[in-house]
């Protein structure tokens, strides 16, 4: 049996090749064509979505740590009318870290081609 860099060359040169050769010859490069990239984008999407996962639990970590150093240290501020004010700080430094990572995605670099 012929191997397929055999069928590619018979190919290229214009020689007669069995259906059956020409049918195995364009599902091996639809397989090579398809395959290969799906799994380097199934490869960087679970990275991607291990990492935004982490990132999410330590950043819900580190503000709830942040909320309490707030409403221990300053306990004058966590009560009464201004009780609130602890968790606006929170939100605030919550908001500046999502401002902070959406301006630095870089969209190219999924269709960049590795060296």
């Amino acid at each position: 049996m012929a191997n397929r860099s055999d069928d590619l060359n018979a190919v290229r040169r214009g020689d007669d090749l069995s259906i059956g050769a020409v049918v195995d010859l364009v599902k091996t490069y639809a397989k090579q064509e398809t395959l290969g990239p799906l799994k380097g984008a199934g490869r960087w999407l679970a990275a991607g979505t291990a990492g935004a996962l982490l990132l999410g639990i330590g950043l819900a970590l580190v503000l709830l740590g942040v909320l309490r150093l707030i409403q221990t240290e300053f306990a004058n501020l966590a009560r009464g009318g201004w009780s609130f004010t602890p968790y606006v700080i929170v939100l605030a430094a919550c908001v500046a870290v999502i401002v902070f990572a959406i301006t630095r995605i870089n969209k190219s670099s999924l269709n960049k081609e590795p060296d």
